[in-house]
């Protein structure tokens, strides 16, 4: 029984990872069915096995939508000056107010290249060389594009609240406001 009310949870969570992948609502939903498709006919003792390769053919999915536009963003992303040596304010956090339409937005706004490097290094918490071989990118590239993401989501997470609810269920760990 606990394993059915996990399985809409798991959904979910490849929704939004092929979501923030993608940056499109409708392909980050039809890479979350193709993978969760892997699951129905799973035995239970292949149960977290199957759950942990949905999660990659997610990814794979996703990236195999967007490819053209990874390798755009990719030679932006090279293009760009960027010193490493950017540091939050002293004492710089993410608000408690901080809601799910504000996270969704901030990393929207992020380029793709650099919020994908972002996603799959820093939220899956893939090694860069994993992601780097995802993205068919140098891993120097996808850690100068990591650090990009980062600082762009830090930026705008530090601006002035954003307005509005989002009819989507919230992220674990954030409120609405």
């Amino acid at each position: 029984m606990q394993a059915m009310n996990q399985a809409p949870n798991e959904m979910l969570d490849l929704y939004w990872l092929a979501y923030f992948l993608t940056g499109n609502r409708d392909a980050g939903f039809q890479a979350a069915v193709d993978a969760a498709e892997l699951r129905k006919d799973a035995s239970p003792f292949f149960a977290e096995w199957v759950l942990r390769w949905s999660r990659k053919i997610a990814i794979a999915k996703s990236l195999g939508a967007i490819r053209e536009e990874l390798h755009t963003s990719a030679r932006r992303t090279e293009a760009t000056a960027f010193h490493s040596d950017v540091r939050l304010p002293r004492g710089w956090s993410v608000s408690s107010h901080t809601n799910k339409i504000q996270l969704e937005q901030a990393l929207l706004a992020i380029d793709v290249f650099p919020r994908c490097a972002m996603v799959l290094s820093i939220f899956e918490g893939l090694p860069l060389e994993d992601v780097a071989t995802l993205l068919d990118e140098d891993r120097e590239l996808v850690k100068t594009a990591r650090a990009i993401g980062l600082e762009q989501l830090t930026r705008r997470l530090s601006a002035s609240p954003l307005s509005g609810k989002s009819p989507l269920p919230a992220l674990p760990g954030l409120q609405y406001v």
